[in-house]
């Protein structure tokens, strides 16, 4: 596809029906809507709405899942290349789309994040998805899903594996638990095994114990959706941020927008998974003297007054909590734990 072309599209994309606008819904009040829980046997769809996959990544995923006891549909058109895309976003729309209409899959999981989520949420049929509630998981660049199915259909989705991720004991332990096996209550612990990197470990910003719906996901991603009709409300919420790659001057950025844009007022706290390579570079930026990550995150969230803690297991790591967006959750600093206060499945 040639730039013309390229453009050409992306302006015919704004007239495909099916659109927000055309769903009516775009009410941060929609009653919540839980999925129904995966049953062993049950069938996961495949997606790519973000960047693009090899056939190799896309068996990866299939294997995973059927070991883990479930089927598996794909879609052809997963494996479409247009740039730095799996397809257009016409492809990626209607893949997913699709995986929400067809009444034989039972839940959708992304098979990577990259980049390209954001472009496709104007042309979501969100009345279609509300009809046909179903999970949809993945991290990273799926943040934006997750906050317009939250936002415009009320869809409980999940902050969980990707396709290409690892499926470790404590991945599978968490997945299971949040949605095969779920429980009134889900204590999540930080993994064992995470490693003793600075960046690894656990540390309280500001103590203090607090209870709110989750709501978040990668900090690039909620920051880039701040003014959008994709944009969630935080007051009362408990908000998990991830990041991956970013140095602490442009985390300090990214939080310093939402601390002006009055994201965090009225929040019930924050729980934050492992920044991932999130060091100073100073060679690569020309930015010297640069705080620590763990000074950034102190110097930007402690003034909040409300209870902030880094380092669980979840982001760009191999061990994975299963986060549900909307679900009440309770931060306990003391005790280093975030924990579901209701099922996030029917």
């Amino acid at each position: 596809m040639n730039r013309s072309e390229f453009i050409t599209s992306a302006a015919l994309l704004a007239l495909m029906p099916g659109s927000m606008s055309a769903s009516g819904l775009a009410d941060d009040n929609l009653p919540i809507i839980k999925p129904n829980r995966l049953r062993f046997g049950d069938t996961i769809g495949l997606v790519a709405p973000a960047g693009f996959i090899t056939g190799e990544e896309m068996q990866e995923s299939v294997d995973s899942l059927t070991k883990l006891g479930f089927k598996v549909k794909t879609d052809p058109s997963t494996l479409n290349r247009n740039g730095y895309f799996a397809g257009t976003d016409k492809d990626r729309a209607q893949s997913l789309m699709a995986m929400f209409a067809d009444t034989n899959v039972h839940a959708i999981m992304c098979i990577r994040g990259g980049y390209g989520a954001a472009r496709i949420l104007p042309m979501l049929d969100y009345t279609v998805i509300r009809n046909n509630p179903k999970a949809l998981i993945g991290y990273s660049d799926i943040t934006a899903l997750h906050a317009a199915l939250y936002k415009h259909a009320g869809l409980v989705s999940f902050h969980g594996p990707v396709g290409t991720s690892t499926y470790n004991e404590f991945s599978v332990d968490n997945f299971l638990r949040v949605v095969v096996t779920p429980r009134e209550r889900t204590v999540f612990v930080k993994a064992q095994s995470d490693g003793d990197k600075p960046e690894h470990l656990l540390t309280t910003i500001r103590s203090g114990k607090a209870e709110g719906k989750l709501v978040g996901g990668n900090l690039s991603i909620v920051a880039s959706l701040i003014g959008t009709a994709f944009d969630v409300s935080y007051k009362g919420c408990m908000v998990y941020l991830e990041e991956v790659g970013e140095e602490p001057y442009r985390i300090d950025r990214m939080l310093t927008q939402m601390i002006q844009a009055g994201k965090f007022e009225g929040i019930a706290g924050i729980a934050m998974g492992i920044f991932k390579n999130c060091q100073p570079k100073e060679k690569e930026s020309g930015i010297g003297n640069s705080f620590t990550l763990i000074e950034i995150l102190m110097d930007r969230l402690y003034h909040l007054n409300v209870p902030v803690i880094y380092g669980l297991s979840f982001g760009h790591v191999e061990n994975k909590l299963m986060l549900p967006y909307g679900i009440k959750a309770e931060l306990d600093t003391s005790m280093g734990t975030l924990s579901l206060t209701e099922r996030a499945v029917m």
